[in-house]
């Protein structure tokens, strides 16, 4: 199964926020190769610029996340197509159409507004639940 995952899920992980526990377990899952995960390439840059402030060694586990998700970049087509879109806000719409584009089954997160016409949208809970 090849799923996408939001930059929130890392965030919980990271800074131990509320159902990080369950952010634990997914990646362990895709450390283990149980299913096939993929980010946007600014969510790297995203955890770097959010949870730097806060976690001293940033940089290990942005190996580990480098080292297990496959990366991909928008491409200006993309950015035009997103911009386009009903929902404003352009992460999502982005990360959306990546998933869409690399074939992902469902995108994992904890944005209840997060906007998925065609591809399932599970909370990192939900998600859980199924493994």
């Amino acid at each position: 199964m090849k799923i996408f995952i939001d930059t929130n899920i890392f965030l919980d992980l990271l800074l131990k926020r509320e159902g990080f526990e369950k952010a634990l377990l997914i990646f362990n899952a895709i450390e283990k190769k149980l299913f096939s995960a993929t980010i946007l390439d600014i969510t790297i840059l995203n955890i770097d610029y959010i949870a730097s402030k806060q976690v001293k060694d940033i940089k290990a586990f942005l190996n580990l996340v480098n080292k297990h998700f496959e990366v991909v970049g928008a491409t200006n087509e993309m950015i035009d197509f997103a911009l386009q879109m009903q929902n404003s806000d352009l992460e999502d719409n982005l990360q959306y159409i990546c998933a869409k584009k690399q074939k992902c089954e469902c995108i994992i997160t904890n944005d209840k507004n997060f906007y998925s016409p065609d591809i399932e949208v599970l909370t990192s809970s939900e998600f859980s639940e199924r493994i």
